[in-house]
């Protein structure tokens, strides 16, 4: 069951979030010291570690390693310093379990600051949590659409949770203009799992459907796909029967390559693939062979992007070369957002009236005016009194120098921030 239709269920959602923290009294709590006197702040951290969504919480691991180090020593507020104790915990790429964790972290825990990290299927369980019980939330990695529309957000604020990320309004613009600057006919096919991204990317109102349809595209929209499903042969088959030269949507890396396997050999050969999530990771290129040469999809974040963090005064290609060296693998694209949320959240602690009462915390989270590595974070000005606004561009994957593969800007209609370095070329699966 996702999470939609868990909210959707037979108990109301209020309810349904109250048990899950109520069980989350029964999980394990972490093998690490305590130390919760007057001079420490507790803050939970929630990501999926293991499991399907485990790329996308691959950069928050070794940021959370680096900050570990950096805050050793504490944090100062108002010349007072404060320790701080990081509790992490895996949420095995499980909505319900981070639900759980979530509720264990603010209630037992009594973390005065819960940070859902990678991903909407993390983000919005954990988010309900800290909305339900009062305690303050930093969030990002997921479009704004999907963080606030599935939980009720657009028609009452919400009072706890704040995040930062490019809108889907953004995404869209980029996947049409990544598809109008070259010749196909305009046949859109749509990729979309059954979860919570699936149906914000799905949506009839403001999804990717009426946006590439306004744009004189024609769209193609099969059933929605299990997550984790290993037979796309009835979504292929309608693409095929319908000629789409475009397969346009969102996914995670798995069930790509099961797509892109799939397609090759059932004989569909579209001409362009721009899929958004699933493409954020060399590694995933890499695992589709020769096929993931040429596919296209949003650009959160590259080397090149010209802010530089207030924390370490690094450059983004310095947090790049920083990762590869030590990791030895190519940098990936949620690295840089890693770093940005812990920016915010150890600039909103420094400017807490009281850095370890929840409600001051929210007040300071509120007010952020930050310039991270990813760009200006101020919230109230966005779309959604809870959302600031990134920058986003079109990427595409090409045979690289250092690495396989490198993702190259290719549209920038969205943000004028990085020029384009080349021109989408169509894919060649011959």
């Amino acid at each position: 069951m996702n999470t939609i239709e868990f909210l959707k269920g037979s108990i109301s959602r209020r309810t349904a979030l109250k048990s899950l923290g109520a069980a989350a009294a029964t999980l394990a709590t972490p093998n690490i010291l305590r130390a919760d006197t007057a001079d420490t702040i507790k803050i939970g951290f929630v990501s999926p570690m293991t499991g399907p969504l485990a790329p996308f919480g691959e950069a928050d691991s070794y940021t959370l390693d680096k900050m570990r180090a950096l805050l050793a020593g504490g944090i100062e507020n108002k010349g007072k310093k404060y320790n701080i104790e990081i509790i992490s915990l895996d949420a095995q790429s499980n909505p319900n379990k981070a639900a759980e964790i979530a509720g264990n972290l603010i209630l037992n825990e009594e973390v005065k600051l819960i940070i859902p990290a990678s991903t909407t299927d993390i983000n919005n369980p954990v988010a309900d949590q800290a909305e339900l019980y009062g305690c303050p939330s930093i969030s990002t990695a997921a479009p704004w659409q999907a963080f606030v529309m599935p939980r009720g957000g657009a028609e009452k604020p919400f009072e706890w949770n704040y995040h930062f990320f490019w809108g889907l309004e953004d995404a869209l613009a980029t996947f049409v203009g990544l598809w109008k600057s070259v010749e196909t006919n305009k046949k859109v096919g749509m990729l979309f799992p059954r979860n919570a991204d699936g149906e914000t990317w799905g949506n009839n109102d403001y999804g990717l459907p009426p946006t590439v349809q306004k744009e004189g595209f024609t769209t193609v929209i099969p059933s929605m796909f299990q997550p984790r499903t290993n037979d796309f042969s009835a979504q292929i088959a309608e693409y095929k029967a319908q000629e789409c030269d475009i397969i346009g949507g969102i996914t995670y890396p798995s069930d790509l390559k099961t797509f892109i396997t799939q397609c090759s050999q059932q004989n569909y050969k579209p001409k362009v693939v721009t899929v958004a999530a699933a493409l954020l990771f060399p590694s995933g290129i890499a695992a589709m062979g020769p096929l993931g040469e040429g596919m296209s999809t949003e650009v959160w974040w590259t080397p090149a992007f010209t802010f530089n963090s207030s924390l370490t005064g690094q450059t983004s290609a310095d947090i790049a070369g920083e990762w590869e060296s030590s990791q030895n693998r190519q940098w990936v694209q949620p690295l840089g957002y890693a770093h940005a949320l812990w920016e915010v959240v150890i600039d909103t602690l420094k400017r807490a009236e009281d850095p370890r009462d929840r409600a001051a915390i929210r007040d300071a989270a509120k007010a952020t005016n930050l310039n991270t590595l990813v760009g200006p974070i101020k919230f109230g000005d966005g779309p959604h009194p809870n959302i600031c606004k990134t920058p986003i561009f079109g990427g595409q994957w090409v045979k690289g120098a250092k690495y396989p593969y490198d993702l190259k800007i290719v549209d920038n209609a969205v943000s004028k921030l990085i020029a384009p370095e080349q021109k989408l070329s169509l894919l060649n699966w011959s």
